[in-house]
């Protein structure tokens, strides 16, 4: 036992060695956003040349702004999301709570089929989709472009897998004292589940504003498109190319994200601890 212990100088080493490389990756993972912070408060000539004492000045926000509609781009993002985030807590809510709570004819084999659908990339589904989208007269809208998402696999698996851990005796409490089918799931299962809730939001949101390939398919017009198409076109080669500026423009579009996370930093960690997501 004694030849497999760890010395404490060479544990030590072992932990630096572990601190060195989360701070390298940690360095390598932001510099790309460091940058877009350089480069989209400074004037063009400095974007690729560091200078400490290079002027500072909000020309390349405006510029951005005048050159492409990303206000509207981003009221788009947020009505997609919003509408996104409502009808999943919905469709996930009643579809986990059935799995989870009542035992029907075929409810594995469903139960697996929804399973299923986690190993299937949305990607592949794209032609289908959007033939279902033609025939119901729904391209070049933001309903077409969140329509394929409303039914989430994950969110599902997720919350039926809260809902099982629910005590079966808080439920017979909530009979006894006269609450319905609906009654139950509103008084005592919703309750519990919020920090599976907050965490499925939380993926749900960023996930849906940096989507690009689905909205770039069946958005056609100013009026649907979101930050993400909204930011590849204006981006494009073609365009020109003008590092300051693109990076402002990127700033407008993760900046919502990136406030909600400096602002409720602690509630999301809480939340993905206590839900299990990893």
């Amino acid at each position: 036992m004694s030849s497999l212990a760890i010395s404490p100088n060479r544990w030590s080493i072992v932990e630096a060695l572990e601190t060195a490389a989360a701070w390298l990756l940690a360095i390598i993972w932001i510099a790309p956003l460091l940058y877009a912070f350089w480069a989209a408060f400074h004037p063009s000539e400095y974007a690729v040349h560091f200078n400490l004492f290079a002027p500072l000045t909000l020309d390349n926000f405006r510029e951005a702004l005048s050159q492409a509609p990303f206000l509207r781009y981003g009221f788009n993002t947020f009505i997609l999301v919003t509408m996104l985030l409502v009808a999943q807590f919905v469709l996930c809510t009643l579809a986990a709570y059935a799995f989870a709570r009542f035992e029907f004819r075929g409810s594995n084999i469903a139960f697996a089929l929804v399973l299923v659908q986690l190993m299937i990339t949305p990607e592949i589904l794209i032609v289908e989709n959007y033939s279902t989208l033609v025939e119901l007269g729904l391209v070049d809208t933001i309903t077409g472009i969140g329509l394929p998402y409303m039914a989430s696999a994950f969110g599902i698996f997720l919350l039926r897998q809260t809902f099982k851990s629910t005590p079966k005796e808080l439920e017979d409490a909530a009979r006894l004292e006269g609450c319905g089918l609906f009654g139950v799931l509103w008084r005592v299962y919703v309750p519990l589940a919020r920090p599976t809730y907050l965490a499925y939001g939380l993926v749900s949101i960023s996930h849906h504003w940096n989507n690009f390939l689905w909205p770039l398919i069946v958005s056609n017009s100013v009026e649907t498109r979101p930050l993400t198409v909204g930011l590849g076109i204006f981006g494009a080669p073609e365009s020109g190319v003008d590092w300051s500026i693109i990076s402002a423009a990127t700033l407008l579009s993760v900046a919502p994200l990136l406030l909600a996370f400096l602002l409720f930093q602690r509630q999301f960690i809480q939340s993905f601890m206590y839900s299990g997501i990893k």
